[in-house]
């Protein structure tokens, strides 16, 4: 019997071992079955499920691709592209024939592993192929054909009947707007996402968005419709916000490519036979709110049913098709929902709502009353110190919502083409008692998916980490915007750079980068100087306002955070002109390599001091962060020329490089190590941009530590010195000055805001003093997540996750987490391209259990907190007993290890300090 049960767990163990890799998550340019993509060569990735194996790499693909002429002339091989031997499993480019517009193809995947055995093929993935040229679009241009009411502008709509003759295979909507749109089919809305077609550079590049409407349709008759609203394109937006900055025009695109089973096919396109008309939507505008009335319903005005003989015809408009261009970008939906904490009633009377988490999006209310009865939600992020509704900060974003009721029973309202920043809402006019039951603020954010989870035995620190992300959520609204609530909403290149490797973690942010980016380029200045914003609503000219250092630098930082990231090579192809237009615009500027002309917003926002008598505002020249930042830049600028193969540009570059960094030393450093402008921003920055010579390097980070000290353990940084702050002190042997600033929870620090309660990011360090009163609103948001940046440290330092240069995108990964700050345990989860990641380390009674997992296809090097010579074991035996597990060179207070994939239990007596 014992003979029998050692024989099957014998072969039950050697199933373990040889078990086949399976092939998952299939995706078509970052997306699983998408329909718009317009890349003449789009790329596929996918991951590998080991189940419980180590050490798994794979070592060759095989991809098929076919389409479907008809369903009876049945498939297509449009590619095969063999045996290819190959670890690349994510970013493979396709190799066959040449993709037809709006065609959908089919692909799948085999791979091999390491020790020679393939995979069976995956399950089929497809994608669709957007409208390729300008020519394939059919529609045209449509606005509304009656006398728009100039001051209030009510959102148009469209409609058209049409009749589909045979069965139906596939139908593919094609909408775009200036303004934005939401469409239906049928009387069903068309998709799920909101703020179409999003914001960009429209007069250079304006998104369209495709639907799979197929089952939407149907034999026979039909009606398509869609409302529009003014939005970015011809909405009141910007500093002293201004209509029209876009055009004047409120317009339709629609094309719907329908296909027939038997292979025939039919558009119905905008065009003259299209009737328009106006709806409850009787005013909407981004910063002031929307008002609809119920009074003005048109029931059922996207059905067959509907008489349209009431109804307006339309303009056919002469505007450009050149411009359009798919969306890769994930769309804004619909998220969390959170019912009301607390009703009650302010000193001043009013009748307030706190949903318990400041956010972005709107209010769903339910309510029953009397015809032409008048309901007005105001929205605010904060109570003032007396208890009363607080809405200063805005400037002249009203943001109000405005409801009209029909009568007729309950009614459900919510906004259209309007979203707002807030915690709190007043309402006035309800008739009747306000109930928890009839409110629901739901969160409105670009549909990115989460990709990382840090959390630690502080509960301080995880409200941080809530804060973190909510900051996120509530600004990745399309574009990266500097603050939701007030009248700017706008793309704040010098914000976005600063928290770009953190949103990296937090939410896979590359498609929603890659599409700002070219915003960024497309909007970038003849002389390479970028605009504070982007898309540019501040310069609107050829050479407007721009070029601050920390802000135009966006054109290098993201890039290359994204690169690193995501391993994508083709970031780097795509915004090189830029990055490199933008560093010789910085060139150009300067004089004998010293850039010190121009405007600069500086380390905005440091710590500054009312009634400054004895110096304590830690003012850093802003000169002396331009040359830094000139000198990171064209760093960056190698680095990618480096990647890209322009070997006669990193020499050129990297000459400049040195002449640079000469310059600022000559002009700010003095030979023992001071630097002229003796703040914390100065020495970080010139430790964390390699500005000094190594020599001189652990003095300066000896000088930011006493400065430290001086502040009372307290950070004094703006927003361009802050992202880095703690990473320079941690590279240079002081992490535990790094936890100390972390864990400080008195102004100015990071638990400042989280003690005083807040839920998200602050602009400002004190945007509530402690007693009680607010900053000038002015400028003082309370949702604003620049100094969430801290959370990059928080994922690469406390828990260690980081990916190699060489092998970016967590290829090559590095797990090398720092115990400190009092802290029992720290966890990090992160969700990469090959798949999940983990770095779990906790502290016991002198023993330190560290638990890693390593995706499949990637390999790692693993920091073990511990004494050299110390044993460590893995799940209990001796690392030396594991062969799959190589030691490395060690360094002081680690064991390191190589491995591969699998997951891994450490444990070690825990270093000493």
């Amino acid at each position: 019997m014992r003979k029998i049960t050692f024989l099957l767990l014998a072969t039950l163990q050697a199933g373990v071992c040889f078990a086949q890799v399976k092939v998952q998550r299939l995706l078509t340019e970052n997306q699983a079955d998408p329909i718009s993509i317009d890349a003449a060569i789009p790329r596929f990735s996918w991951q590998l499920d080991a189940g419980d194996r180590r050490s798994v790499m794979q070592s060759a693909y095989e991809i098929k691709v076919i389409t479907y002429a008809s369903l009876k002339k049945g498939k297509h091989e449009v590619w095969a592209s063999g045996k290819v031997a190959s670890d690349q499993s994510v970013y493979v480019p396709y190799g066959g024939e040449t993709l037809s517009s709006g065609q959908k193809y089919y692909w799948q995947v085999r791979v091999w592993d390491n020790s020679g055995k393939a995979s069976e093929w995956s399950p089929l993935a497809s994608w669709q192929m957007g409208l390729l040229q300008p020519a394939d679009w059919k529609a045209q241009w449509i606005s509304p054909g009656f006398k728009e009411d100039s001051v209030n502008r009510p959102s148009p709509l469209f409609r058209k009947q049409f009749l589909l003759s045979k069965k139906i295979a596939l139908a593919t909507a094609y909408i775009t707007a200036h303004g934005l749109y939401e469409a239906q089919i049928n009387g069903h809305r068309v998709g799920d996402a909101y703020l179409t077609p999003g914001w960009t550079s429209y007069n250079k590049r304006l998104q369209y968005q495709a639907y799979d409407v197929t089952n939407m349709l149907q034999q026979g008759a039909n009606a398509v419709g869609a409302e529009l609203g003014n939005g970015w394109y011809r909405g009141y937006i910007g500093y002293d916000p201004k209509p029209n900055l876009y055009g004047k025009d409120n317009s339709l695109l629609l094309q719907l490519e329908v296909t027939y089973t038997d292979g025939t096919k039919e558009t119905i396109e905008s065009d003259d036979s299209w009737k328009s008309s106006t709806g409850p939507v009787r005013f909407a505008e981004i910063y002031y709110g929307a008002t609809i009335d119920d009074r003005m319903q048109q029931k059922d005005w996207s059905t067959t049913n509907f008489n349209d003989k009431n109804w307006s015809g339309v303009k056919v408009l002469d505007l450009t098709k050149k411009t359009l261009i798919a969306t890769y970008n994930e769309p804004v939906r619909k998220h969390e929902t959170f019912k009301p904490v607390k009703i009650f009633t302010t000193p001043k009377g009013e009748k307030v709502i706190d949903f318990g988490q400041n956010l972005v999006g709107w209010v769903q209310m339910k309510v029953t009353g009397k015809a032409g009865d008048k309901i007005t939600l105001s929205h605010a992020e904060v109570i003032d110190k007396a208890g009363n509704f607080y809405t200063d900060n805005l400037r002249t974003a009203r943001s109000q919502d405005v409801y009209i009721l029909n009568g007729n029973g309950e009614e459900t309202f919510e906004p259209q083409f309007t979203w707002q920043g807030f915690r709190y809402i007043k309402v006035e006019g309800y008739p009747g008692e306000l109930k928890p039951e009839d409110f629901t603020a739901i969160a409105l954010y670009s549909d990115m998916q989460p990709m990382g989870s840090f959390s630690c035995s502080n509960p301080l620190i995880n409200q941080l980490q809530h804060n973190i992300q909510w900051g996120q959520k509530g600004n990745f609204l399309d574009i990266p915007t500097d603050c939701p609530q007030r009248d700017e909403r706008l793309g704040w290149t010098g914000d976005a750079q600063v928290f770009s490797r953190t949103a990296s973690y937090n939410m896979n942010v590359h498609n929603f980068f890659t599409k700002w980016l070219k915003d960024v380029a497309a909007d970038q200045y003849e002389t390479g100087s970028e605009p504070f914003v982007i898309p540019d609503v501040i310069g609107k000219g050829v050479n407007g306002p721009g070029g601050s250092t920390g802000w135009a630098d966006v054109t290098t930082i993201i890039p290359w955070n994204m690169y690193l990231a995501y391993g994508d090579k083709r970031i780097l192809e795509d915004q090189y002109p830029s990055m490199k237009a933008w560093v010789e615009y910085m060139h150009t500027a300067s004089k004998n390599d010293l850039w010190n002309t121009g405007f600069h917003f500086g380390d905005w926002l440091f710590y500054s001091v009312d009634d400054d008598t004895d110096g304590s505002s830690a003012i850093t020249n802003k000169y002396l962060i331009a040359q830094c930042f000139y000198a990171y830049s064209t760093q960056l600028l190698i680095n990618a020329a480096n990647i890209l193969d322009k070997t006669d540009e990193v020499s050129h570059y990297t000459e400049l490089l040195g002449q640079i960094k000469d310059a600022y030393l000559k002009e700010y450093v003095t030979p023992n190590g001071l630097i002229s402008s003796d703040t914390q921003t100065a020495y970080v920055l010139a430790l964390q941009f390699d500005m000094l010579p190594e020599s001189l390097r652990q003095q300066a980070a000896d000088r930011l530590v006493r400065n430290i000290r001086r502040y009372d353990n307290h950070l004094t940084t703006g927003f361009l010195g802050t992202p880095y702050l703690c990473h320079v002190l941690s590279r240079f042997n002081h992490a535990d000055v790094a936890y100390q600033l972390l864990l400080q929870d008195t102004y100015p620090s990071w638990l400042y805001p989280v003690k005083m309660g807040a839920t998200t990011i602050w602009e400002r360090w004190d945007g509530i003093k402690p007693d009680g009163t607010f900053e000038a609103p002015s400028m003082n948001s309370y949702n604003h997540y620049a100094y969430g940046a801290i959370g990059d440290w928080m994922y690469r330092v406390i828990a260690g996750i980081d990916t190699k240069t060489e092998g970016p995108g967590y290829k090559q990964i590095v797990i090398k987490p720092t115990i400190g700050g009092k802290l029992d345990s720290a966890y990090a989860d992160y969700k990469t391209n090959y798949g999940k990641l983990v770095s779990h380390w906790k502290l016991d009674k002198g023993t330190v259990t560290l638990n890693v997992e390593i995706p499949a296809n990637t390999i790692a090097t693993v920091y073990i907190p511990a004494n050299n010579g110390d044993i460590v074991s893995e799940n209990g035996k001796p690392i030396a007993s594991e062969p799959e597990i190589k030691q490395g060179t060690a360094v002081p207070g680690y064991v390191v290890v190589n491995v591969g994939s699998g997951v891994y239990r450490f444990t070690a007596a825990a270093p000493k300090p």
